[in-house]
């Protein structure tokens, strides 16, 4: 796969630098500061692109920014109200600069309001560094008791309604507040920020649109915007519901696979894919990771690696970001299903055979705990992360290549036994 790195541009505190010493062959980013409907000017791409491709100095870095993430879908098509068919063509307009530009991977997301949940951005970790959380009483404590949903306790076991009742008696104003800050940030870099009466607001535009209506303006809108795609030869990717289970109320369209499945057929394009986000899907016990990977694995054109913990039961579940190669989902089942289609667009003859993944999240550790950087996208915790997923890509890569001369020679013990040299799972 090849190996790309977030970055949100100037004001990260992840320099490009640092991507290149992590190792990253390419770059993942948007232009944050530009509201979600708004045109995406060529200069402002061309700016982005040198940003990338340039030190201060003037000499290349040897990166290119190659993949998009995210090209947001406003709330105006997300509910088709107000001026939305006005941001569609501003959508496409876009696509069409980016197109010029020479970039052809576009992640989106199609999530309602909050596009991107955690309760606590610098959970501490046992061994001293920190790591982003959902928990679920306490998301309970802000629907309930900070929001006032109406109905909120409905939505809720009645033991984490109970529990969510006593945490917030015994929260502090300041516990209040930097709940209220967590749950409300939106997407990392996005340039808006939901106030409590604006997120009301939003919802309030969502009280008679159920998933069923979601997903069908999600087809409508890819209806409008795939067929420019396919001229463009760009690939639109929906990254998954995070986390994939409904919140305040809300409907989510993009959680499971019979999810994927729907939307896959009724557009059946390559130009309308999916991100695989294995953390984000992590986060319902229903989900089969691996084999998600391995059913869907034609139509994904850009991968997030990451992995959570549940530290609960149920589908709506308190989770951690865990270390790569912890958590609940095999991740080295994962990577061997995207490998393998890997092999399989290689000999179809495809030059974009090698599928962007990027190192997704990473726990503050090291000097990152002083760095400041965007919540879940610290320097070394995430090169620790794409350390490890490059180790285990190496060792089934050479597994693989031992495989394919024992089978030229008949040997299939030889090939089982490279396999269970690269790994004894």
């Amino acid at each position: 796969m090849r190996q790309t790195w977030r970055w949100f541009g100037p004001l990260d505190r992840v320099t490009i630098g640092d991507a290149r010493q992590a190792g990253a062959e390419a770059i993942v980013s948007a232009l944050h500061h530009i509201p979600p409907g708004a045109l995406w000017p060529l200069e402002e791409i061309a700016a982005r692109h040198h940003d990338v491709s340039h030190n201060a100095d003037g000499t290349a870095t040897g990166l290119a920014w190659e993949v998009v993430e995210s090209l947001p879908v406003s709330e105006a098509i997300k509910t088709m109200s107000g001026d939305w068919r006005g941001d569609i063509e501003r959508y496409k307009a876009s696509l069409s600069n980016l197109a010029e530009a020479g970039i052809r991977t576009v992640c989106y997301n199609f999530m309602p309001v909050l596009d991107w949940t955690r309760t606590d951005l610098a959970a501490p970790m046992d061994h001293g560094g920190t790591s982003m959380r959902f928990d679920l009483v306490d998301f309970a404590v802000f629907d309930m008791h900070i929001l006032c949903r109406p109905s909120a306790d409905r939505d809720y076991p009645k033991t984490v309604a109970e529990l969510a009742g006593r945490r917030f008696t015994d929260m502090s104003d300041a516990q209040k507040r930097r709940l209220t800050e967590n749950v409300t940030a939106g997407l990392p870099g996005a340039a808006e920020h939901w106030t409590l009466e604006g997120l009301r607001d939003q919802l309030a535009n969502y009280a008679a649109i159920d998933a069923d209506r979601l997903r069908q303006m999600h087809i409508d809108f890819l209806s409008e915007i795939v067929p420019l795609a396919e001229r463009l030869d760009i690939r639109l990717c929906c990254h998954p519901d995070d986390p994939p289970f409904p919140l305040l109320g809300l409907p989510r369209v993009m959680s499971t696979a019979e999810d994927f499945r729907m939307l896959l057929s009724a557009v059946d394009s390559p130009s309308a894919g999916l991100t695989f986000c294995s953390g984000s899907l992590g986060s319902r016990p229903d989900n089969d990771i691996p084999a998600m990977a391995s059913e869907f694995a034609e139509r994904i054109h850009f991968v997030h690696l990451r992995n959570v913990t549940r530290e609960t039961e149920g589908i709506s579940c308190s989770f951690l970001e865990d270390e790569h190669l912890a958590g609940d989902t095999d991740m080295v089942a994962v990577i061997s299903a995207l490998l393998a289609e890997e092999g399989r667009r290689r000999d179809a003859g495809r030059a974009d055979h090698r599928i962007p993944m990027r190192p997704d999240h990473g726990q503050d550790i090291l000097d990152d705990l002083q760095r400041g950087a965007q919540p879940g996208y610290p320097a070394i915790g995430r090169l620790k992360g794409l350390a490890e997923l490059r180790g285990v890509m190496h060792a089934l890569q050479s597994a693989q290549r031992s495989g394919s001369q024992n089978e030229a020679t008949g040997s299939t013990a030889g090939r089982q036994e490279a396999l269970h040299a690269a790994f004894d799972s």
